[in-house]
């Protein structure tokens, strides 16, 4: 299943209208704000002889069910938006997560659950709140928003860099880092950054991980940083997204797919986009001076008009400026 989609559920009393547009979209919230009347309404268009009057508009089936088999359930399913809920014990499971692995089905998870097992993204975990945009039709409506914004940080000097990798992005940071005197440190994984983090001192410290995997991690990241000014992260989809968004390989193609990376990414295919966007430039660029290898860095990357143009995407948020030698002799974290 690729492609986004607009689901409008409603009755005489409430309204949802949001859109899903990746295989694992995250509501998370507190009692009272819309989460089990959610599940509820999906319940009741997924049984034809409901009395609730709930009508959905989506041009994917949407369902939920008990928990009793869910395995085959969802084996069984097909092109369909599957809502499941914190009472379905078994999304914490990695049973779920080898299941939601293989399924060509989209998953809206509706928990404040730490699901480890899931690559879900920063981008798709969203809250549920009221507007008044149908008050005067004494309609509740229920719109989603972001829960998780890393824009419009105030503008910081690193001592030192966390990244989340160990392998071509890692070596890539290291290489800028070593050039300004910054330490640059590998977390070896998204489960251990904290724990670098709460080891590495009160000086400024900027984080780079995948965005579009690090959906388990980011709750207990952004109280950090709420508790540890010192702390900024930067979580672009991943190091191999950063290249392509970089143009240097002049094709249109690859700017069509960065625009809406949803209409391309079959959910079946690949558990993360982080997985699709390596093998999108592993594959562009076969054959040629850019060969990208996840394991080890193409020296090339390091060169002075690869490397500009790497960090051009990062420019609002990571800025390197040059001194008079023409050397980079500052790093400026936004």
């Amino acid at each position: 299943m690729k492609g986004s989609y607009k689901v409008v559920l409603q009755n005489k009393r409430v309204k949802y209208e949001f859109t899903v547009r990746r295989n694992i979209t995250i509501i998370r919230g507190d009692s009272a704000t819309g989460k089990t009347t959610l599940i509820s309404m999906v319940a009741a268009v997924s049984n034809p002889g409901s009395m609730l009057g709930v009508t959905v508009e989506c041009e994917k089936r949407c369902v939920t069910f008990t928990g009793i088999g869910w395995r085959s359930i969802i084996e069984e399913l097909h092109d369909c938006i599957i809502f499941l809920d914190e009472e379905h014990y078994f999304i914490t499971s990695e049973e779920f997560a080898s299941v939601v692995k293989r399924s060509d089905n989209y998953f809206v998870l509706i928990t404040r659950q730490r699901l480890e097992n899931l690559p879900y993204s920063i981008e798709e975990i969203y809250g549920i709140r009221v507007s008044g945009k149908y008050s005067t039709l004494k309609q509740v409506y229920n719109e989603f928003f972001h829960l998780y914004h890393t824009a419009g940080v105030t503008p910081a000097i690193p001592k030192s860099v966390i990244v989340e990798d160990s392998n071509s992005g890692y070596e890539f940071f290291k290489n800028i880092c070593d050039s300004v005197g910054v330490m640059c440190s590998s977390a070896y994984g998204k489960s251990n950054i904290k724990r670098l983090l709460i080891t590495a001192g009160s000086d400024t410290i900027v984080v780079i991980a995948d965005g579009a995997a690090i959906g388990s991690e980011v709750d207990e990241l952004f109280q950090y940083m709420a508790m540890h000014q010192n702390v900024k992260c930067y979580f672009p989809e991943s190091f191999e997204w950063v290249i392509l968004k970089a143009g240097l390989m002049h094709n249109k193609v690859i700017q069509a797919i960065l625009r809406a990376p949803e209409n391309y990414i079959d959910s079946a295919d690949y558990f993360s986009w982080e997985r699709y966007f390596t093998k999108l430039l592993i594959q562009s660029t076969k054959d040629t001076y850019l060969r990208y290898s996840k394991n080890k860095l193409n020296p090339v990357y390091l060169q002075v008009r690869e490397k500009k143009a790497i960090l051009s995407v990062m420019s609002s948020v990571i800025k390197f400026e040059n001194n008079r030698e023409s050397k980079i002799s500052n790093m400026k974290i936004f």
